[in-house]
């Protein structure tokens, strides 16, 4: 059997890389368990903020990828970390889903549902509705500052791509003139620190996997880790980003890091 590439650590995507929907990209069980065997830490990273962590890793485990939530990492549990750093225990609004809201809360932020508050969190949102963008707008003419999960602007699905955090981003700071402060998501080096700190290695023995140029490569590139792009989600091969960013490998899907023989 032959990885790749070297490093120790892996970091992976998920949408896109590991499963699109509920499916498993073929392969990745496989790689997966591959990369385990040869003795390689592998961690998840995902800017999607729809579910715990405990929420991923059963997800995962169900699909025949054996994991814990201290394997993933995901832009709700980095916002919540950041925030409490910049302003613990601060009253917030948040344009976001149940998941996030709960995590918040455990890290010991007044979520509310009024313009009173210290902080707009914008997240993906797919209930994100006129109302939340009205208090959104309210919040920040009393002061409020604007916090955010992630940039992407969509998010692979089987059924296609649906919109994701950019447009509530793009929705809030228009109709507000504010400007999102901190984005933690990738390609932030905020969350690149905190899966790095789970794998215990340095940027040069790691390796990031994800299917998207803008936020998994860029951030790998930025920060010394190798890339590599997988067109198992939203990029397709003739995309011309591609030469520009120059990932180290760019690859099917996850199948292809391992040749079995």
């Amino acid at each position: 059997m032959r990885i790749a590439l070297p490093q120790r650590g892996w970091l992976l995507d998920l949408d896109g890389t590991v499963y699109v929907g509920d499916a498993l990209v073929p392969g990745a069980a496989e790689t997966i368990a591959a990369l385990r065997a040869a003795g390689r830490r592998v961690a998840f990273l995902s800017n999607k903020p729809l579910f715990t962590r405990a929420d991923y890793a059963a997800k995962l485990s169900r699909l025949g990828i054996p994991a814990g939530p201290e394997d993933v990492v995901n832009s709700s549990i980095v916002l919540a970390r950041h925030l409490a750093g910049l302003d613990p225990g601060a009253p917030v609004f948040v344009i976001g889903e149940p998941p996030l809201l709960d995590e918040l809360r455990a890290h010991g932020f007044e979520v509310r549902n009024d313009p009173r508050v210290r902080w707009v969190v914008i997240a993906f949102d797919r209930t994100f509705d006129y109302g939340k963008l009205t208090i959104a707008l309210q919040a920040v003419r009393q002061g409020a500052r604007l916090i955010a999960t992630n940039p992407d602007r969509t998010c692979p699905t089987e059924a296609g791509e649906i919109p994701d955090c950019a447009g509530m981003i793009a929705a809030v700071e228009a109709v507000t003139g504010a400007t999102v402060e901190v984005i933690v998501g990738k390609p932030s080096p905020i969350i690149l620190e905190v899966a790095l700190a789970a794998l215990g290695l340095e940027p040069a023995d790691c390796v990031m996997v994800g299917d998207r140029l803008e936020t998994d490569i860029v951030m790998g590139k930025r920060r010394g880790l190798a890339t590599v792009l997988v067109l198992s989600g939203v990029t397709r091969r003739d995309d011309p980003r591609i030469a520009e960013i120059g990932p180290d490998l760019v690859l099917p899907s996850l199948a292809a890091l391992v040749d079995p023989r």
